[in-house]
């Protein structure tokens, strides 16, 4: 691949008072304070983590601690009840105009224009960015890497779950994004399309992007993410290496991710 894919709960309401902007040393993305309210539920408390350019960074935790609402307000899909979140050292609060362009998110259900074709619906996220770099090379190269180039003309109806799954991989990478989101981005997809994934995960990383994925299959986080998040609750109780997790866990060098994930997050729950 060319380095042209990548880029070129009812409790307390927080207070209202304005958060700072992050002192963290020049991070890609940093999240800090994050609350997320809706109604009377907390659905995140609190949060804040960095990314920083070329990191693979998995996020986990049970149905319903909060990863999707986490990835929808960094996208800027939410907006946050209180807290801040800086793409590139900008806003998102205060300047989404500017930052949703760096920002791609895939989630775990697409929802594509489904009487578009496959080529249509990239030239459209492609002029909806307002992006400069040429369309159709860098277009027809995602869709070989991805094993849809035969299908660039069918209807997006008539695809199946796993290809339009990989057709909303391919939209995340068609304009000049820094920063990936990812929700689930392998359920669904066959082994030829996760490792397609995968590269282009581990290209656009080498060359100065920042990758957050949210996923159950802890066995790929553990194996391709340098740091993992746990959230449990709204609450972000563990982050680090696997390594750092494990200790955190009190437990063996060799035991798996999953074990010291349901190990976490058994200790933080309700007495």
């Amino acid at each position: 691949m060319s380095q042209d894919i990548v880029g070129n709960t009812q409790a307390e309401e927080p207070s209202p008072d304005p958060v700072p902007s992050p002192q963290t040393a020049h991070p890609l993305l940093a999240v800090q304070g994050v609350y997320k309210y809706y109604r009377d539920f907390l659905a995140v408390s609190g949060v804040s983590f960095s990314l920083s350019p070329g990191e693979i960074v998995g996020l986990v935790g049970p149905n319903g601690a909060g990863k999707t609402t986490i990835l929808r307000c960094i996208s800027g899909i939410l907006r946050p009840t209180q807290g801040g979140i800086w793409c590139a050292g900008l806003s998102m609060i205060d300047d989404p105009q500017h930052v949703k362009p760096l920002i791609s998110l895939v989630p775990e259900t697409p929802n594509l224009y489904e009487l578009l074709t496959v080529m249509e619906h990239l030239q459209f996220i492609h002029m909806a960015y307002g992006e400069q770099a040429e369309f159709l090379p860098r277009a027809e190269e995602l869709l070989r890497h991805l094993d849809l180039y035969e299908k660039r003309n069918a209807l997006i109806a008539t695809l199946s779950k796993g290809m339009k799954q990989k057709v909303a991989v391919a939209c995340a990478f068609i304009h000049s994004t820094r920063v990936l989101l990812f929700d689930e981005p392998f359920i669904g997809i066959d082994p030829a399309g996760q490792r397609a994934v995968r590269e282009m995960i581990l290209h656009a990383t080498a060359h100065g992007s920042a990758v957050l994925i949210s996923s159950h299959i802890l066995e790929t986080v553990e194996h391709l993410c340098h740091r993992v998040l746990v959230l449990n609750r709204g609450e972000l109780i563990a982050e680090g290496s696997v390594d750092q997790l494990r200790q955190g866990a009190s437990v063996g060098t060799d035991v798996s991710l999953e074990d010291v994930f349901l190990k976490l997050t058994r200790e933080s729950g309700p007495e």
